[in-house]
């Protein structure tokens, strides 16, 4: 399309036209392996660990949730302490043949109970004491790889992109895009005045120096205009090509995953893909929603994995999950729960060990009705970062982390 549009195309996107036409465009060092890829599944709103992963032999569990713990056939007992949420059964399938692991009592030191701070302390993977404007994905891309103009390093399916993809350079790492088969720069125009107004637009970006922008807005504004033109041929492609007899969920969640199903298949090469589910804060009525929230999870993830293996992708692929804090221990007056700390961690993928790892925070043994975490969620970081994409997490992390076997 570039090379097509040289006429009308300003010299900083023709420059790059070939570049980005190339699907193995992203190069790495080399002790990271190219082909790779990490699926970030992002729980909004504050997933409640306790009756996702419930210690079902302990009283306490019970006491302290007269109406909201899950009774003997709402659970799926996995080992004589242990049971997972009904409403995962799906997943729990992926669970017995070894390929996803549970991650028991995450959190950080000094937790924070709002959203948008504590979210902010994941994506950034920051202490809860410092301000950090970089994301941990963003440095990523930022010490690991140093990606071919225009071609998309990562895709965030949805509306903007998570403080985790900020880079140092000011730019974002990758794109956003909410339906793949609607993303496009129409080099054409639909009317006049649209050819018109994008022309100019592009003569403004190709002369800043006739502009009262400098340095880094006008970079970031033709950083920009490169990924959005340069990206529409590639997810095109991808959509065109995309061909599946597995039913995924009628949900924006379902709808998310077979987003990235349709750009991995297709050769898009991003690195890093990110997906959200909401609706977690679940402060009042809780039962029949948290059940909904993890059968559309469960559901999603597994007609996902059912996807990749169809497509031959599934090796490549690593899935995490995390949401921003876990709930209180005990449930309140409105059927609900409040905002806590720890929670659990989830991975999936064929080289994952399965199983649980790390004990359940204990119930007799509570910081302010939460649960006390036991795996700081960078060690979870700097497991991936190191053993499955390959790089050094101490850069990226600032800290010395210590994995954990997953």
């Amino acid at each position: 399309m570039l090379t097509a549009a040289a006429g009308t195309a300003p010299s900083f996107l023709t420059r790059t036209a070939l570049a980005a036409q190339n699907p193995n465009g992203l190069t790495s060092l080399s002790s990271v392996t190219d082909d790779r890829i990490l699926v970030v599944v992002q729980l909004s709103g504050g997933n409640d660990g306790l009756n996702t992963i419930i210690p079902y032999t302990d009283d306490r569990y019970y006491e302290f949730r007269p109406t909201l713990a899950l009774s003997r056939p709402q659970q799926i007992r996995v080992n004589d302490e242990l049971a997972v949420h009904a409403a995962l059964r799906p997943l729990q399938r992926v669970f017995d043949e070894g390929e996803c692991t549970w991650i028991q009592g995450v959190g950080y030191p000094n937790p924070n109970r709002s959203h948008f701070r504590s979210m902010e302390i994941w994506q950034t993977a920051s202490d809860a004491s410092e301000q950090i404007r970089t994301g941990w994905i963003g440095r990523y891309f930022d010490n690991a790889c140093s990606g071919a103009p225009g071609v998309p390093e990562a895709v965030t399916i949805g509306r903007e992109l998570p403080a985790a993809m900020r880079r140092a350079n000011g730019h974002d790492a990758g794109i956003t895009v909410e339906r793949p088969d609607q993303f496009a720069w129409a080099t054409r125009g639909r009317t006049t005045t649209h050819r018109r107004q994008q022309r100019d637009m592009l003569q403004f970006l190709q002369q800043p120096e006739h502009t009262p922008l400098q340095g880094s807005t006008i970079d970031y504004l033709q950083h920009t205009a490169l990924q959005a033109i340069a990206s529409t041929d590639v997810i095109a492609a991808a959509e065109r090509s995309y061909r599946s007899t597995v039913d995924y969920p009628s949900t924006r969640f379902g709808h998310s995953l077979q987003q990235i199903a349709k750009l991995i298949s297709g050769g898009v090469a991003g690195r890093v893909y990110y997906a959200s589910i909401g609706g977690f804060d679940t402060h009042a009525s809780q039962a029949g929603v948290h059940t909904r929230l993890l059968n559309d999870l469960s559901t999603s993830l597994v007609a996902f994995r059912q996807d990749l293996i169809r497509l031959r992708q599934w090796e490549r692929v690593a899935v995490m999950g995390f949401s921003e804090f876990g709930r209180r221990v005990d449930e309140n007056g409105s059927q609900g729960t409040d905002h806590g700390a720890a929670g659990p961690m989830f991975v999936m993928g064929k080289h994952f060990q399965g199983g649980f790892v790390g004990k359940h925070p204990p119930l007799d043994q509570l910081g302010r009705s939460d649960l006390i975490f036991h795996t700081d969620f960078r060690q979870v970081y700097a497991t991936l970062l190191q053993n499955w994409l390959g790089t050094d997490p101490l850069p990226i992390l600032g800290s010395n982390f210590e994995p954990i076997q997953i």
